[in-house]
C-alpha cells in the first residue's frame, strides 16, 4: 500500500466506525486484563460468556485470589486451556497485590512480567485502558496488514513496527480495533467478504482477489469442452 493511501484507508475505516471498542466485555481495568489473558486461543464471545459468571462474584484481584484454583477453574472451564489460564490467573492476582497495591500497572515492563500475559496482552491493556498508541497484533492484524499492504511482516513483532510507523498519529489509538473488527467481519480468512468492503480501492490484494473470482464464475457458467462435444 502507498504511503498516500494509508490516510484515506483509515478516514474511509473511521467513517464505518466512528468509536470502535474491543468486544471483550468488562467495567474496570482489572476485568479487562483478566479478560485479555483468558482471550487467547479463544473466541471473545466465549470469553464473555465465561466472565459475566465469573465477573458477578469476583471482580478484583483478591475475590479471584479468594475462589482458589478449584473456584476459579469451575467459573472458566468453557474457556480453551482453562488450566494453565487459571494458575496464570491466580498468579497474576497474588502479583497485583504485592507488587501493584491491587491494581493493573500501566507501563509494559510490569504488565510482561504477569503470568500469562505476553506482549499482545499488554498491547490491549495499554491501549484499551490507558489510551497509548499500541498495536496488539492478533491473527486478524497480522492478515489484514499483510493482505491490504498496509504494514508486511513475517511475524507479528514485524507487523507491529510496520504499523507504528505508518498509520498516522491521528489514527495511531483506534487503528488496532479498526483493523481487528475489520479482519474479524470482513477481511475474513478463507473468503474475504470484499463485496461489503469500503477499502479495497486501497487494497494490494483486491485486483487479484476480484479477477480470481470473475475467472471462477465465468468457468462456471461456461459448459466443459467434453460437454459440449457430447451434444
Amino acid at each position: 500500500m502507498k504511503v498516500a493511501d494509508i490516510e484515506p484507508f483509515f478516514a474511509t475505516l473511521k467513517a464505518t466506525n466512528p468509536e470502535p471498542e474491543t468486544e471483550l466485555e468488562y467495567t474496570n481495568v482489572f476485568e479487562l486484563l483478566a479478560a485479555v489473558l483468558l482471550s487467547a486461543q479463544a473466541t471473545d464471545v466465549g470469553v464473555n460468556k465465561a466472565t459475566r459468571r465469573l465477573f458477578a462474584v469476583a471482580n478484583t484481584p483478591a475475590k479471584v485470589l479468594a475462589l482458589g484454583l478449584d473456584g476459579l477453574t469451575e467459573h472458566i472451564r468453557t474457556i480453551g486451556l482453562y488450566r494453565t489460564k487459571a494458575k496464570n490467573l491466580l498468579e497474576t492476582c497474588r502479583l497485583l497485590i504485592e507488587r501493584h497495591g491491587g491494581r493493573v500497572p500501566g507501563d509494559r515492563e510490569a504488565l510482561e512480567a504477569l503470568p500469562g500475559v505476553g506482549r499482545k496482552t499488554a498491547n490491549v491493556v495499554l491501549n484499551v485502558a490507558f489510551g497509548l498508541p499500541t498495536m496488539a497484533v492478533d491473527t486478524h492484524i497480522f492478515r489484514v496488514s499483510n493482505r491490504t499492504g498496509l504494514a508486511p511482516g513475517r511475524n507479528p513483532r514485524e507487523v507491529e513496527d510496520q504499523l507504528l510507523r505508518r498509520v498516522p498519529p491521528a489514527y495511531l489509538v483506534d487503528a488496532h480495533h479498526w483493523l481487528i473488527l475489520h479482519g474479524r467481519y470482513v477481511c475474513q480468512a478463507r473468503r474475504p467478504l470484499c463485496e461489503q468492503c469500503a477499502v479495497t480501492r486501497w487494497c494490494d490484494a483486491f485486483p487479484a482477489i476480484a479477477q480470481g473470482r470473475v475467472a471462477a464464475t465465468g468457468a462456471q457458467r461456461s459448459p466443459a469442452p467434453s460437454a459440449v462435444r457430447d451434444r
